[in-house]
């Protein structure tokens, strides 16, 4: 008999995520019809909870992930998967402070792409420092959408500046900055 050494989809995805956004793995356990991935994060623990399924994810996965958050003591939550969300579990999640990556998200690192700029969220020291500096709100920055897939990816949430730095042939790097918006 063979072991399962082959990742799903979903695996891959989380994989990514905790790669690009910096996260350490502390854990994997399996569930009935989940792999949680408790990681250590930059605002305390989280869970990672991958459901290898086309099929979508309702309310009751939401509230199972809920109850393991709540025994472990996790601040927050992240459901991966390749099927559909309902909208109670889209508000149910909300409301539960646990984010749900889109079934689209690439389960390959988008920044190992030469056209995809590197991104990154500021401090809130030198996002304060920039604000200053050009003397403008933040609301008056151009604008990015959560929904990006390289927002997505680094994690930032709305109200995050993000700054942008782009290779150029005739200025050498080029920085951009990008208030986050709900989309």
């Amino acid at each position: 008999m063979s072991k399962k050494t082959e990742k799903s989809m979903e695996e891959e995805k989380v994989a990514v995520l905790i790669k690009l956004r910096g996260y350490k793995l502390l854990k994997q356990e399996e569930y009935k019809n989940a792999i949680g991935f408790f990681v250590k994060t930059s605002i305390g623990k989280s869970l990672m909870f991958c459901i290898p399924s086309q099929g979508t994810v309702g309310v009751a996965y939401i509230n199972q992930l809920v109850k393991i958050m709540e025994e472990e003591k996790l601040e927050s939550g992240i459901v991966v998967t390749s099927g559909r969300y309902t909208q109670a579990a889209k508000k149910k999640a909300r409301k539960n402070k646990i984010e749900l990556i889109p079934r689209i998200f690439p389960a390959f690192d988008i920044f190992a792409h030469e056209l995809v700029p590197k991104h990154e969220i500021l401090p809130p020291d030198e996002r304060e420092g920039l604000l200053a500096k050009y003397r403008v709100q933040p609301y008056q920055l151009p604008k990015i959408r959560t929904t990006d897939p390289a927002v997505k990816a680094i994690g930032a949430k709305a109200g995050d500046v993000l700054r942008i730095i782009r290779e150029s042939e005739t200025s050498g790097k080029y920085i951009a900055y990008r208030y986050v918006v709900e989309g």
